[in-house]
């Protein structure tokens, strides 16, 4: 039996295994899975932080970092999520071995993807399929604090099944007025009403629900182009980065040291361009700040246009040479784009540029 912890009880320390004393289904192929120590020692970390599970895998142990996804403010027990996918050795071990008693070496916690010692601020949580652990276990401490959080919650999956926690976001949601709640999901299920947001997570849904996010701290995790089109999306508003914060749930790191530099591209109004078009025999001079659209009509030039923001696809035209920065809002096909197709709306030269208008 687990003693009842005192102010005496240590604080749990890697040198101590893991028990498995829960194993809870999320969502197709997700679980909680919940540990305590042994001894009854609490544990302390950090919301954000993972820990590193050795898993006793055949042939020889595996490796395998998580996020931890439950709060520190309940430090009786400490739970991973998992997903596994089809090639997944260490996640689908998990699944389909652990269960409650089982014990494992653990090492952590560690990381450095973390909320503030007093998070007081505005928050904006931004993720995307498992990348939701994180920023859940932050949630979680926010809301276990009292204290009337403000943060603006925006979670992608690819279907409402595939929505982990949701049930548990939805409750926080319902008590704390400060916590706004938003889903989006690329599909729908046959035979279910879905209400929320439709499609890939872009800026006119960001201006919907978080109009301030100009004002927010930013937390993102999720794959890595997910958190890619983030960062376009943040630098063509003009946010200031030096509030943005991301995780990889593929390679967590562990000092702020270590911390991968983002080798975005970002338009530079100082910067010179020119833009060809090479069906009218037009050469523009301009900065990389400006769309193709605006270039051609300053250039006397039509291109057919609608919404002028990245949705509509009317002025989609072809690309002939040279790269652009594009930041669109769905209008637009994976597809079209490896065909060589762009947005005049929202596609800005970077050098030379030549297009078929």
């Amino acid at each position: 039996m687990l003693p009842m912890p005192t102010d005496s009880t240590p604080h749990w320390s890697d040198d101590e295994p893991l028990e498995c004393v829960m194993v809870i289904p999320e969502a197709p192929n997700v679980r909680t899975l919940a540990f305590r120590a042994p001894s009854g020692a609490w544990f302390k970390y950090q919301p954000g932080q993972f820990l590193t599970l050795e898993l006793p895998t055949p042939g020889r142990p595996t490796y395998r970092t998580y996020t931890i996804s439950s709060s520190p403010s309940q430090s009786l027990s400490i739970s991973v999520t998992v997903k596994a996918q089809p090639d997944s050795l260490g996640s689908r071990w998990l699944i389909e071995h652990l269960k409650p008693g089982m014990r494992l070496k653990a090492m952590g916690p560690a990381g450095v993807f973390t909320l503030p010692r007093q998070p007081d601020g505005k928050y904006l949580f931004i993720s995307a399929g498992s990348g939701i652990t994180p920023v859940m276990s932050m949630l979680a401490f926010l809301y276990d604090r009292g204290e009337q959080p403000d943060v603006t919650f925006i979670y992608c999956a690819q279907r409402p099944s595939d929505l982990i926690f949701r049930r548990r976001l939805e409750q926080m949601a319902s008590r704390v007025p400060g916590i706004r709640l938003h889903f989006v999901v690329t599909e729908e299920e046959p035979f279910e009403i879905w209400t929320g947001y439709r499609g890939h997570f872009n800026q006119l849904m960001l201006g919907l629900m978080a109009p301030d996010y100009l004002e927010r701290e930013t937390y993102c995790c999720g794959p890595e182009g997910f958190m890619s089109a983030v960062r376009d999306m943040l630098n063509g508003l003009g946010y200031d980065m030096e509030n943005y914060n991301q995780e990889s749930f593929q390679a967590p790191v562990e000092n702020a040291a270590d911390l991968p530099e983002h080798d975005d591209l970002v338009p530079d109004e100082a910067e010179p361009a020119e833009l060809v078009f090479a069906t009218s025999g037009v050469t523009a001079d301009c900065n990389q700040t400006d769309t193709v659209l605006a270039i051609a009509k300053s250039s006397g030039l039509n291109i057919p246009s609608g919404c002028t923001f990245g949705v509509c696809g009317t002025c989609t035209i072809r690309k002939l040479s040279g790269e652009v920065h594009m930041v669109h809002n769905g209008g637009i096909a994976e597809e079209d784009i490896e065909a060589g197709y762009i947005l005049a709306c929202c596609s800005k030269p970077i050098g030379r540029v030549e297009v078929a208008v």
